[in-house]
């Protein structure tokens, strides 16, 4: 089976490529199997380079992945700061990237927390943010919204967000605390938690985004609505395996 993926449904500008890497088309033996993209997860790393080099040839990238050193905080990097444009190194720690320069490749990994793409309507600035509960109660939105704003390429605004897949509302329980989290930072938020029979919650990752987005001023956002969890034979999924690889949301900007 050939390395595929899902692109994001949205209307970007021309230039701007999207996409979130399904499960298949790599060499990593289980519970990695088999397009794992992570080299953190406990994987052969030359399992992992071959899944990259998989996957940067059968997408067509520019370059390797910007691949950050991701730990659900709020940090993000601006890809155009560093020093080696063609270094492929972990980048951070952060859990978001932005760049203004084609060719440079924004990537986020995931398996169950929500990969948030975002491009400027003006075609030159793209960004990416690894958005689980803990980058959502952290401000890992707000945080890449500020970033892109500050770099000058647009206001809220002018902004579209695709929210790729991830564990959804049927799948995702949580404690009191970490409802409590979530909520300090969005107090109007209740919608996106249900009880359930053991005293817990199941939460709505992609409502928790949509909203915070919203409140930064982001209001066309796409996507959104596929779980990790549900679909085994495309997704990783944390939650429902425990050990096992990721997959990786990517977006950048084409060369001309």
């Amino acid at each position: 089976m050939s390395v595929s993926w899902v692109e994001a449904d949205w209307p970007a500008p021309g230039g701007v490529r999207a996409l979130c890497t399904f499960r298949t088309g790599g060499v990593s033996a289980a519970p990695y199997g088999s397009l794992n993209l992570g080299c953190h997860v406990g994987d052969a790393p030359a399992a992992v380079a071959e899944n990259r080099r998989r996957l940067r040839t059968a997408a067509g990238l520019p370059a390797e992945p910007k691949w950050l050193e991701q730990v659900h905080g709020a940090q993000v990097a601006d890809l155009d700061a560093e020093t080696e444009p063609g270094g492929t190194g972990r980048m951070g720690p952060a859990d978001a990237a932005f760049t203004r320069r084609p060719g440079r490749v924004c990537a986020i990994l995931t398996a169950d927390c929500l990969p948030l793409l975002l491009a400027a309507e003006s075609g030159d600035l793209v960004a990416a943010a690894h958005a689980g509960w803990r980058g959502l109660a952290g401000g890992v939105i707000e945080a890449a919204v500020a970033a892109v704003t500050k770099a000058g390429a647009a206001p809220p605004g002018k902004l579209l967000a695709w929210l790729g897949p991830a564990i959804g509302p049927r799948q995702f329980e949580i404690g009191a605390e970490v409802r409590e989290a979530l909520l300090a930072g969005d107090p109007g938020a209740e919608a996106a938690f249900a009880p359930n029979a053991r005293g817990r919650f199941m939460a709505d990752l992609g409502m928790l985004a949509r909203r915070r987005l919203e409140a930064c001023g982001v209001d066309r956002i796409y996507g959104g609505g596929e779980c990790t969890f549900d679909a085994a034979d495309r997704y990783f999924s944390y939650r429902r395996d425990g050990v096992t690889g990721r997959q990786a949301a990517l977006i950048w900007l084409e060369t001309r």
